[in-house]
């Protein structure tokens, strides 16, 4: 450097570019201050290092270098410098947990600061008012030290002050000055060429884009700043983590945010960063309450208002306690004075700047008032949290729209009510439109379900079939509707589905050698967390928000002769519709519970009897069986007996029942059963025009007689099937394209807690839902010879995810699969015998009801496959 003054600067902007390289210049320079005696100089470099400490090393390091540099300043005789590191000192306090104790040490600096030193100083103090929540005065500060910062080109410091006004921005909901700081202060990084402050301005941008609803901007903007993060050897990933957590609890990714929310205490607890403890801890407790752990949720918010209030940050404390508060009473810990608790609580919490649990608080208040026969109380609570429904991220408006709908309808205004339920939804769906990944949009449909089911409560009070069929079908499924966004020919996705595919074909090798297989699967893991990340940043597909349900009157022609049984649960009650020759009919079932009991038994008898065991044992398997379905039918069908008749029949299942083989029901055998996750969707897939395509046929590896099944089919409908090693993922993705009827035989396997890598097992590894959204037109007919392939995980909203739900959503028109384990070596007499009779001239339902009916050991080994999405008859085909 050709100067002191130079190496001074060099040194602070390096401490924020590289503070490893900076610790080892700071080290030099110290020394040689030292022995030039130049103890101003070496004051600044114990600032710096002081400065590097906080983002590599640990906060008693950098306390450490502070204090020196302090006491060099002073030695030197500039109070200016000890200030300087005074201010620094005081942050470093404030990350500690002890806002206030950083705030007085500022106080005590700002008499010996002038001009730009003591804008500084404001600066500094303003992050530590951003800590205790007091907005306004950071705002106040940020108003004194910009304009002078920026007179003096301190742009060091300016990017620095720009990117924590733009924090405090979000926090007010003030998106469009937040993204103006944050965009300036990127602006300044680069040029200065400041790469660890640019990640951190990228990181404050993810957390503003995930506050206004962009989640695939925030994804990548959180992506970019973990990079960088871990590139730099930087301790920020405690704070990222906590970013992350939000963001994915406003996707309704609650194991995910739960996971994320726990690291960051855990890295937070580890680097001391206690300021940032309790926030984190107030994320936990959210996700562990959406979970339903009410005690880890309790004890977590809990342990949040005690750390807030001694670090004497009541704005935070207020949320904290709200937390408290909603876990007691989701837990059910209720009292007579839940209602003034609660409007307490959103005095405070608007008081504090936390319009969203504000009106969340609200909302509870005015439920439990409204309750309680206290109606001008509840409505004065529904008149507060109905005024932020046009303004604001979705959620939120979503939210206000919910809480106008239940003044409306207090105030015997039901159409109006209605109005306000589906303005509601309309937000949310389009919202949800602007997520491009198939898992981020079926799991956000969790803030959907409390609307729906206010639609659904008035459509069952006003005693209309009508309208409780229009809201139930606003309730279920709605992503299906919702055409995925097309994964793109990317090289980098490509490369990873490759060593995803490699990966899980050398552990299969491995497992059959006897050999350990731990370092591969977490490969694996890694993989395929590293392609589920990629794709939920993709931008969404040209498809909107879907249109509204199918009328009844649009399904009377579709269905001709067959009777459409939808089944609609609400407030532990079940309920069936009936639509037959374009009567609507409504049907109280009673409980689940039941339901549910016996469901549970039908996997059991199914295995036991695909198991070949014992006389005695299939005896007692069958029992259970016929009992368990002699029940269920009684249940779910018996009071539709003489309206349904023997027609053919369109099932829309919902919640438990999406998994039920409907064969094993006496009042089906026999019968062409369709089963559809919505009307809608149904109405969608009858609609799916013919066009002329080939058959396909494929053998996955390790499945006894898929090879010998796949050329069967092929030999049925005169075509070759592809099977051995040519039967590879990619191979089959481009059969597959245009295909009007598939026939997969190979190993399914359903991913319970990563649904989008439920998978076909194929010569080179596993074919994924992944790969199916590559597709630009779906085979028609889809047949899955594969366990558990029909079978979808279930979330919230009745959205499924799986294998089949997956060929509905991309425009296939039927589907057969199973919707539990079957036995592999007795399926391909099943599948001949059914591609036999669809040969014949059969439809899909009808020929797999035959197949069923076909003798004890066809009926056992076929017993759980269902027939998806709508019939049809398979035309010629041209091989």
């Amino acid at each position: 450097m050709s100067t002191t003054a130079d190496l001074s600067w060099e040194m602070l902007r390096l401490a924020e570019a590289d503070p490893g390289r900076l610790v080892v210049l700071a080290s030099e320079v110290t020394e040689r201050a030292r022995a030039e005696g130049d103890v101003a100089l070496e004051s600044i470099a114990e600032r710096a290092w002081g400065v590097a400490a906080v983002h590599l090393q640990d906060l008693e390091t950098a306390t450490r270098h502070f204090r020196a540099a302090i006491r060099l300043g002073r030695r030197a005789g500039s109070a200016e410098l000890a200030a300087e590191a005074l201010i620094r000192l005081a942050f470093v306090t404030s990350l500690r947990g002890r806002p206030k104790q950083a705030l007085n040490e500022i106080g005590r600096a700002l008499p010996d600061l002038h001009g730009v030193a003591r804008a500084r100083a404001e600066a500094q103090r303003a992050a530590v008012f951003n800590h205790l929540g007091r907005l306004d005065d950071a705002l106040a500060c940020y108003r004194t030290a910009v304009p002078v910062l920026r007179r003096a080109g301190d742009h060091l410091w300016l990017q620095r002050v720009l990117s924590n006004r733009g924090i405090v921005h979000g926090y007010r909901h003030e998106f469009g000055a937040a993204e103006s700081d944050l965009r300036e202060a990127e602006k300044l990084c680069r040029a200065l060429g400041l790469d660890l402050s640019l990640a951190i301005v990228r990181l404050n941008l993810g957390w503003v884009s995930a506050l206004r609803g962009d989640v695939p901007a925030a994804l990548n903007r959180l992506d970019l700043a973990e990079g960088r993060f871990r590139a730099l050897g930087t301790h920020q990933l405690g704070w990222l983590l906590s970013d992350r957590a939000g963001l994915l609890l406003s996707v309704g990714l609650v194991a995910e945010a739960r996971q994320a929310a726990q690291e960051a205490v855990e890295e937070l607890q580890h680097r001391h960063r206690k300021i940032g403890l309790p926030e984190v801890r107030l994320l936990l407790a959210r996700a562990a309450l959406l979970q339903g752990d009410h005690e880890h949720s309790q004890r977590e918010a809990r342990r949040a208002v005690s750390e807030f209030t001694r670090q004497h940050r009541p704005e935070w404390a207020a949320l904290a306690r709200f937390v408290v508060l909603r876990s007691r009473i989701t837990h059910g810990v209720e009292s007579q004075a839940v209602v003034g608790a609660l409007e307490r609580s959103a005095i405070a919490l608007t008081a504090a700047g936390w319009p969203a649990m504000s009106m969340e608080a609200r909302l509870l208040a005015a439920q439990a008032a409204l309750g309680r026969g206290w109606i001008d109380r509840g409505c004065r609570q529904l008149e507060q949290a109905g005024l932020g429904r046009l303004r604001g991220p979705a959620l939120l408006r979503a939210q206000a729209w919910h809480a106008e709908a239940l003044l409306r309808l207090t105030r015997g205004n039901r159409r109006g009510a209605s109005v306000a339920v589906r303005t509601g939804l309309r937000v949310l769906d389009e919202h949800r439109a602007t997520l491009g990944a198939t898992d981020l949009r079926a799991y956000s449909a969790q803030y959907r379900v409390d609307l729906a089911r206010l639609g659904l409560r008035m459509a069952f009070q006003s005693g209309r079939p009508s309208q409780v069929f229009d809201w139930a079908e606003q309730g279920r499924a709605i992503h299906l509707l919702m055409k995925p966004a097309r994964p793109p020919d990317d090289p980098m996705l490509a490369k990873a589905m490759t060593e995803l595919r490699a990966t899980v074909g050398e552990i299969h090798e491995m497992r059959t050698a006897g050999r350990d297989t731990a370092r591969l699967v977490q490969h694996q893991i890694a993989l395929e967390r590293e392609i589920r990340d990629y794709c939920r940043k993709l931008p969404p597909g040209r498809s909107a928000a879907p249109a509204g349900p199918v009328s009844i009157g649009a399904l009377a022609e579709p269905l001709r002769n067959n009777a459409l049984i939808e089944f609609v649960q609400l407030d532990e009650e079940l309920h069936a519709l009936a639509l037959v020759d374009g009567r609507l009919s409504l049907r109280p079932l009673g409980p689940v519970a039941p339901v549910r009991d016996l469901l549970d038994r039908v996997p059991f008898a199914l295995r036991r009897l695909a198991a070949r065991s014992t006389t005695a044992g299939r005896a007692a398997a069958e029992a259970m069986l016929r009992h368990a379905a002699a029940r269920l039918d009684a249940i779910l069908l018996g009071p539709l007996a003489r309206v349904i008749a023997d027609r053919p029949l369109v099932v829309i299942p919902t919640g438990c029942l999406q998994a039920l083989p409907w064969s094993i029901l006496p009042s089906c055998a026999g019968r062409a059963v369709t089963v559809s996750p919505s009307a809608t969707l149904w109405h969608t897939a009858f609609n799916v025009r013919d066009a002329d395509g080939y058959v396909l046929a494929v053998a996955g590896p390790g499945l006894p007689g898929a090879r010998a099944e796949a050329e069967a089919v092929g030999g049925i409908h005169s075509t070759s099937p592809l099977v051995g090693p040519e039967a590879t993922a990619e191979a089959v993705i481009t059969a597959l394209d245009g295909a009007r009827l598939a026939h997969l035989a190979a190993h399914g396997r359903l991913h319970a807690t990563n649904p989008l890598f439920s998978s076909l097992r194929l010569a080179d590894g596993p074919l994924t839902i992944y790969d199916l959204e590559r597709l630009h037109r779906a085979p028609r007919m889809v047949i899955l010879a594969a366990c558990d392939s029909g079978r979808s995980v279930v979330r919230a909203g009745d959205e499924l995810l799986g294998l089949s739900a997956t060929f509905l959503a991309l425009g296939a028109r039927t589907i057969i699969a199973p919707v539990m384990s079957v036995p592999d070596t007795e399926t391909a007499p099943v599948m001949v015998a059914l591609h036999r009779l669809l040969r014949a001239g059969h439809s899909a339902a009808d020929a797999l009801a035959r197949t069923q009916r076909a003798g004890e050991d066809l009926a056992a080994a076929s017993a759980g496959f269902v027939c998806i999405g709508a019939d049809m008859t398979l035309p010629p085909v041209r091989r």
